[in-house]
Parts: C-alpha cells; sequence; structure tokens
C-alpha cells in the first residue's frame, strides 16, 4: 500500500532527503499512522530511523533552520524538532528487553523490524517510509491495517509478555479501546487480567495521565467498565468499586451506584468538555457507601452522602496523587453542591433558595446545573420529566433575580474597615457576625444587593451583637473605580 498522498506536509520529503544524504532508513511511526487511516487530526510525529534519532534530528533541525527548537534527550537517546505547530519526535530503531521490578527497558540498537516488534499495539506498530525509493510505502509486519478496520487491539507479540514487560500498556490498552470505541481482543483482555497484579509497579503519575485520557473520552463508561472487568480498577482506584451491586431487605433494593455513576459521567461528557468536572460526575455519590442505610419505613437512604462526599475528596485526592490545587477545590465543591439544585427545584424555586444556590456556586453555577442534570437517570420516564421541569423552572427564576451577578460573585456591600472605623472597634469576630448577617438577609430578599440599604440593616441589628450605634451618619459608598464603572455598563448592557 502507498500512501504518498497521505503525506503531503512538506516536512516528510524534507527528512526523507536528510535521511537520503546521510545514507539511512527513516520511518514515520505509531499514532500519526494510526490516525491517518482514522481521519484524526494529529500534530505530534515519531520517526524512527535505523541508527542516532538523535544525529538524524540534528540533521533536520539545520535544514529547516529550526536548530533552536531543538530538545536532545540524550538519556534516552530522543529528540525533538517544533516546526510551526507541529513536534517531530526522532528516535533510533531499537529492541528491549525487561527486568521484572521495572518497566524501563534495556535498550539495544535495532532494526525496523525489532523496534515494530516492541511496539505496544499491531495498531501502533504500522510504519511508513519516507526515502525517496519508497517514499509512502506501508511497512505492516502485524496487520495493523486489518485490526484498524475490524476496530480490534491486540498485541503484536505474546500479550501477556507484553503487559508483563510494561505493565502501563494494560491500561493503554483499555484507553485506546475507551478513546476509539475499539474492542479488545478476547485473549489480549485475558492477558491483562491474568497480569493486572503487575500493575503495582506503575506510579500513581503515570496511571493518572491514563485515567485522565480516558477521562477525556467521548464515553468515559466504556474505559472504567473495562478497568472494572479486568480487575485493574479495584488495584488502581479502590473508591469505586465501593459503589457496585445492588442490595436487597424486605423487598426493597437500591440501585447499582457503579453503573448510575458511569451514566452520570457519559452523561456529562456529552454536554462538556471539562475534564473535571467528569471527575466531580465520576465522584459525586461517593460518600454513599458510607451513608447507606436501610430505614423499614422509606427504605433505603443516602443522607448527607453529598457532604461526606465533599469531605472525602481531598484525601481522595492525596492518596491517588491528583492534583491538590483549584481542580481539587473544584470537584470538591460541586461534589458537596450536587443535590441543591434537585431540592431547590422541589421547594417550588423559592426566591431564597435560588439566591442562596447561586451565591454558593459562584462562577460554577452553570457547570453544576450540567452535574445535576446528568445525574437525572431514572428508567421512570414520569419522573424524569418532573425532574427536568422541575431544572427548567430553577433556570428559569435565576434569569429573574435581580442581582443575579452579584449572586454569582458574592462580595459583601459592606467593608471591614468601614465596619471597624464606624464603631471604633479592632478586628474582632463580630465583623464577621455583621457580613454574614447581611448575606443572609440579602439572600433571603430582606433588603437589596446594596452599600447603604446595608447599612441600614447594620444599624437596626447591632445592638443585637452587642454594639453601639454612635451618632453620626452611616459611611458613604465607596468610589467605583472606571473599571468597576466600564464592567458595570456592560452589564447593564448585557441586560439590555
Amino acid at each position: 500500500m502507498n500512501l504518498k498522498e497521505d503525506l503531503k506536509l512538506p516536512v516528510f520529503r524534507q527528512i526523507g532527503n536528510v535521511a537520503d544524504e546521510m545514507g539511512r532508513e527513516v520511518y514515520v511511526v505509531g499514532g500519526y499512522v494510526r490516525d491517518i487511516f482514522l481521519n484524526r487530526p494529529s500534530s505530534d510525529i515519531d520517526f524512527v530511523t535505523v541508527g542516532s534519532g538523535v544525529e538524524l534530528a540534528e540533521k533536520v533541525a539545520d535544514a529547516l533552520h529550526r536548530r533552536k527548537a531543538l530538545t536532545v534527550y540524550a538519556t534516552y537517546g530522543t529528540a525533538q524538532v517544533k516546526s510551526g505547530d507541529l513536534e517531530l519526535e526522532f528516535v533510533g530503531a531499537r529492541r528491549e528487553s525487561y527486568h521484572r521490578e521495572s518497566r524501563n527497558p534495556i535498550v539495544e540498537d535495532g532494526t525496523l523490524d525489532d523496534d515494530q516488534k516492541r511496539r505496544d499495539f499491531t495498531i501502533n506498530a504500522m510504519a511508513i517510509c519516507l526515502n525517496k525509493d519508497r517514499f509512502g510505502e506501508l511497512v505492516d509486519p502485524f496487520n495493523g491495517i486489518v485490526d484498524l478496520h475490524n476496530r480490534i487491539i491486540r498485541t503484536p507479540l505474546d500479550p501477556d509478555i507484553t503487559f508483563s514487560d510494561d505493565p502501563l500498556r494494560m491500561m493503554r490498552a483499555i484507553r485506546f479501546a475507551s478513546q476509539l470505541d475499539f474492542t479488545i481482543l478476547p485473549e489480549t483482555f485475558e492477558a491483562i487480567r491474568r497480569n493486572r497484579e503487575r500493575i503495582s509497579i506503575i506510579t500513581k503519575e503515570r496511571i493518572n495521565e491514563e485515567l485522565s485520557k480516558i477521562m477525556r473520552s467521548p464515553r468515559p463508561s466504556i474505559g472504567f467498565k473495562l478497568l472494572d472487568e479486568a480487575g485493574l480498577l479495584e488495584l488502581i482506584f479502590p473508591y469505586l468499586p465501593d459503589l457496585k451491586g445492588v442490595e436487597t431487605k424486605e423487598g426493597r433494593g437500591h440501585k447499582d451506584n457503579f453503573l448510575h455513576t458511569l451514566q452520570v459521567v457519559d452523561n456529562v461528557a456529552a454536554r462538556s468538555e471539562n475534564e473535571w468536572l467528569r471527575w466531580a460526575a465520576l465522584l459525586h455519590d461517593i460518600g454513599k457507601p458510607v451513608t447507606k442505610k436501610y430505614d423499614p419505613h422509606i427504605g433505603w437512604t443516602f443522607h448527607n452522602h453529598n457532604f461526606i462526599g465533599e469531605k472525602m475528596i481531598p484525601r481522595l485526592f492525596k492518596a491517588m496523587k491528583l492534583p491538590l490545587n483549584e481542580k481539587m477545590k473544584y470537584v470538591a465543591k460541586l461534589v458537596g453542591l450536587h443535590m441543591r439544585p434537585q431540592s431547590v427545584g422541589e421547594e417550588g424555586v423559592s426566591d431564597s433558595g435560588v439566591r442562596r444556590l447561586m451565591s454558593d456556586a459562584g462562577n460554577d453555577l452553570e457547570d453544576l446545573m450540567i452535574l445535576a442534570e446528568a445525574d437525572i437517570t431514572s428508567k421512570n420516564p414520569a419522573k424524569v420529566r418532573r425532574q427536568l421541569e422541575g431544572f427548567a423552572a430553577l433556570r428559569e427564576r435565576m434569569t429573574q433575580i435581580k442581582d443575579a451577578d452579584y449572586l454569582r460573585n458574592w462580595k459583601s456591600p459592606v467593608d471591614g474597615y468601614e465596619l471597624m472605623d464606624y464603631f471604633e472597634i479592632p478586628p474582632s469576630s463580630v465583623l464577621k457576625e455583621l457580613k454574614d448577617a447581611v448575606k443572609e438577609a440579602t439572600l433571603e430578599g430582606e433588603i437589596p444587593y446594596d452599600h447603604q440599604e446595608a447599612w441600614k440593616y447594620i444599624i437596626k441589628i447591632a445592638p443585637d451583637h452587642g454594639l453601639t450605634v454612635p451618632d453620626k451618619p452611616i459611611p458613604s459608598p465607596p468610589p467605583v473605580s472606571e473599571e468597576e464603572d466600564e464592567e458595570d455598563k456592560n452589564q447593564e448592557s448585557i441586560k439590555k
């Protein structure tokens, strides 16, 4: 098979010419070749040469006038050249052998055949020659093109050796199945099951990279179900299998929260590419196993599972070596709030409930609504319709609430320094009490979001907090900066 028409980028001819001048074979390999047949765009291109990959990269960098864009990884015998939007990776053909205790191979120079044999899957073991006399020629010793056509994932050689040598390939197989909606060959999948314990030599960071790619798949549930069926999930993410199963008492059962969770993740994935919103969906019911109880009068309950789940997130992220930053806080926040839109809707969409929801969710309000709506997985059409109508009413009311922008980005209309100066008091807990009272009154609709109205309210409640109201006028509103004034004008324009 000749693929000249698929190698239209000038860089392919340029690299082929450089290799010819050096008397070297050079091939495009791996994911770029696979993605040609899948019609998937790719800007990362891997090249294999029989000889030193670094030497070829240096010559290519000179030919492309990109010497400053050359990075050499001497330890690994690889090099990268950046050219525009392209990242060109060069490596010499090699053969590999492994110690059982490590996935880091012993590397020796090899032929193209050796290099293709060491590849993880047949669909990634294809190569296209770039030398002038064979330009565009496909080298496919393991029938990867057939496996692509049949949407199958299998290893070039004995899968037990492939997965034992580098256990991360087990997760890569599942990740590709999830990303591409391919089927793992039964013999290959059984080898994953047999070698699952080998995953223990892989760092959590590398595991998380694969989990992250599964999470960004069109249907992440495919990957998580395969991880579970392979016996890997309980080893790499022991919190999730606890959600599995249905328990029945007195003829009453609850839904399988694991399958429900995966459906919620897919529902979110259908509406948002936000990876961390998908993580929130995966973990939204993580508190259910520890809160599950049976009440003879009402059946199975999971009271406060959202709050318990929120508190579990930091510990879970730390154990999993997931990022302990704003992403963790975002996930924890959504897990804690995921029941709120439904409860506000069930209360009849009261203004105070809507205000509180908007204030607590802040700028993550839309993500919270997506999560809450994705959480509807009932098989009862009437129940689904009722819940969707409730969410529609809630969304409508949120657009009508006055001062919605202030609620989403809550900042007290009263400054703490103003309070200290006016009442002539030092920093103390009473300042927080007064500001909390103003927020409560605003959310309840007792007062509008306004500096002067907030001060009138403070004067009214100050004696209840042990303060004496001085005989002087309340502070004037602080001056509005040009930036804030421009922002207010923009908001008014949007509203109009």
